[in-house]
């Protein structure tokens, strides 16, 4: 969601910042600011909009050697200047990620000391009661401690004060921080993507704890202020992962890393032609005595758990609920003691999968984790984890991870149903030498369709709103198709199991009305083409994503897109390619900014 970068040391940290902020542009965000310490105290710079406006009000601005700057998703008061990060006071600034769940109390109780507010914004209050603690305790460590008393929600925060001009001053709770050294300073930062041009070192920040930087050190002080000595982690990929190889943008770049993403997510857990997974907490109790599986995500991570549930369900015959993470844990849930959830994120920081996870172990439910991050807050705190290993993904909409979070829940579910005898090891070799030869393949073939895909959806671009339809696995696919759609272009779109159309929603459809439908499910092929005539001969405009091969009526279809074949478990994995250069080039048609939608930010940590 939000962005943080904060920079001390013995260079100029205002382009360490305005760098570190264009790093973290694709998380999302409205506006964009800046605080920094000077000989006369400290001074904050904001703007609304784009960091070039941010970067243009600073030119002329003299030198800095301790700032912290923030990236700015509006969720208190509208997007605006008084409403950017930086808040604080002469003596306090601070930039904040999170949502300060109290923050009306805070406030009320402020104002009864005499502060008043400038903006719309739960940030203000922190850093007012932050402010209002330095000034009777004199010490920003105390006056940290005295504040996170108070306060309840969501937060990472970094901070600067006035008396301390070197340092800087860092803390958490469920949302990610990270402190970092480099050659002539240290940093903050929410995403270590915005400083691996100065470091590839970082600590991962614990809850309660405190960070304090320096130029040359970083003191790690535990609830009761003792240092704390932790060694630094290693990102594992460097700054060209995070930059853009020539392509035109991140998405497109993603999108054709999918390949290589799926064989880096497989291989290494394929042995001797079967599936390793490394999920010993789950082992023994696991399958024999194993009841339903719970997957819970968010959006695009939620198709994927759909398509797991079409896998788990068809190979290891073991029932699977596949669950909206926001609406998971105020339904009280039923969970018994044998069941499995599965959480999915990408980020491992999502705040409603968190959630979810937390109520699970709660009630003593195991948890299996898959994620892209290996420290992130859901990998530490699930029994067991699976990690994605996609690399970064800078573009706001998904593309790469979704595919590695379907082909790890493919492998996931063939060796559930090895382990239930469900299958034979002969099939189970069969599936798996499918899965990391035949797909990586079949994805490299349909990125051969760029071109059809551009100029198909330069056909579509005007229309205002697009109906996507498929059935089995394909109905999951064309929610995700649809969301990919909306997220990247701004046009209208839904998405329905094929056979539900006629129970409404075909009302809608007139002379014109585009419906984008998969055909690529040889068992329910026609039933599929009869749902396509019944939008047809109400006067649907017909594009069909078909399976290459598939027998396809005359004047069933206005324009076709061949998907490369795989058996019909695994078809998704190549029919996603298609659906999401389409929606690419969909985006670039309409002059839309693709890698950084409206609205959207790439992690979601408040609920």
């Amino acid at each position: 969601m939000c962005g943080i970068i904060g920079y001390t040391g013995r260079k100029n940290a205002l382009p360490r910042l305005i760098e570190g902020l264009k790093a973290l542009e694709y998380r999302g965000y409205d506006s964009a600011g800046v605080a920094f310490v000077h000989k006369n105290g400290i001074k904050a710079v904001k703007s609304k909009g784009r960091i070039a406006l941010l970067e243009e009000k600073l030119k002329g601005e003299q030198e800095s050697f301790c700032a912290i700057g923030h990236t700015r998703w509006a969720t208190h008061g509208e997007p605006s200047d008084v409403n950017s990060h930086p808040h604080g006071t002469d003596s306090v600034y601070i930039v904040h990620n999170g949502i300060i769940e109290n923050y009306a109390v805070i406030k009320e109780f402020l104002t009864e000391k005499g502060y008043s507010f400038e903006s719309e914004t739960d940030t203000e209050t922190a850093a007012k009661l932050i402010d209002w603690f330095y000034s009777k305790e004199k010490s920003p460590i105390s006056a940290i401690r005295k504040a996170l008393e108070m306060i309840s929600g969501s937060y990472a925060i970094g901070a600067v004060f006035e008396g301390y001009p070197d340092k800087i001053y860092a803390f958490r709770k469920d949302s990610p921080l990270l402190a970092a050294p480099s050659e002539d300073g240290g940093f903050i930062t929410s995403d270590i993507s915005a400083i691996l041009r100065h470091t590839r070192e970082f600590i991962r920040l614990e809850e309660g704890e405190i960070a304090v930087l320096s130029p040359d050190s970083i003191e790690i002080l535990s609830t009761d202020n003792t240092p704390i000595e932790r060694d630094f982690e290693t990102v594992s990929w460097d700054i060209e992962a995070a930059e853009k190889g020539g392509y035109d943008h991140f998405m497109l770049k993603e999108i054709f890393e999918q390949p290589d993403a799926v064989k880096k997510t497989l291989s290494p857990r394929v042995t001797d032609g079967l599936p390793t997974l490394d999920i010993t907490k789950l082992a023994g109790r696991c399958v024999g005595e194993l009841g339903a599986i719970h997957i819970v995500a968010c959006g695009t991570a939620y198709h994927a758990g759909l398509i797991g549930q079409y896998a788990i369900e068809k190979l290891a015959r073991i029932p699977v609920k596949v669950e909206l993470a926001s609406e998971f844990r105020y339904k009280n849930p039923i969970l018994r003691k044998n069941d499995l959830v599965i959480i999915i994120s990408q980020s491992g920081e999502t705040a409603d999968s968190l959630a979810a996870l937390r109520l699970a172990k709660e009630r003593g439910v195991r948890t299996l984790a898959v994620v892209n991050v290996a420290g992130s807050t859901i990998a530490q705190e699930a029994d067991s984890v699976l990690l994605t290993w996609a690399g970064p993904e800078i573009a706001v909409a998904s593309t790469k991870a979704f595919s590695v979070q379907i082909a790890l829940l493919y492998l996931f579910a063939i060796r559930l149903a090895l382990d239930s005898d469900t299958i034979s090891e002969e099939e189970a070799r069969q599936y798996c030498t499918e899965l990391t030869t035949d797909v990586p393949a079949a994805i490299s073939k349909a990125l051969d369709l760029t071109d059809l895909c551009s100029s198909t959806a330069q056909k579509y671009k005007d229309n205002s709103s697009i109906f996507f339809i498929g059935r089995g696995a394909s109905s999951a696919l064309a929610h995700e198709a649809a969301l990919k759609m909306k997220e990247i272009s701004y046009i209208h779109c839904e998405a329905y199991a094929a056979g539900e159309l006629k129970h409404g929603t075909i009302s809608l459809i007139t002379d014109g009305t585009p419906v984008f439908a998969f055909l690529t499910n040889r068992s329910t092929a026609d039933k599929m083409i009869s749902n396509i005539r019944e939008v047809k001969t109400r006067g649907a405009r017909v594009m069909l994503f078909c399976r290459e091969g598939m027998p396809i009526p005359d004047g069933i279809a206005d324009d076709i897109i061949p998907i490369p074949s795989l058996s019909q478990l695994f078809m998704p994995m190549s029919e996603i390619i298609a659906a999401q250069l389409v929606a690419y080039y969909m985006s670039c048609h309409l002059g839309c900014d693709v890698d950084k939608p409206r609205n959207l930010a790439k992690s979601v940590t408040v609920e």
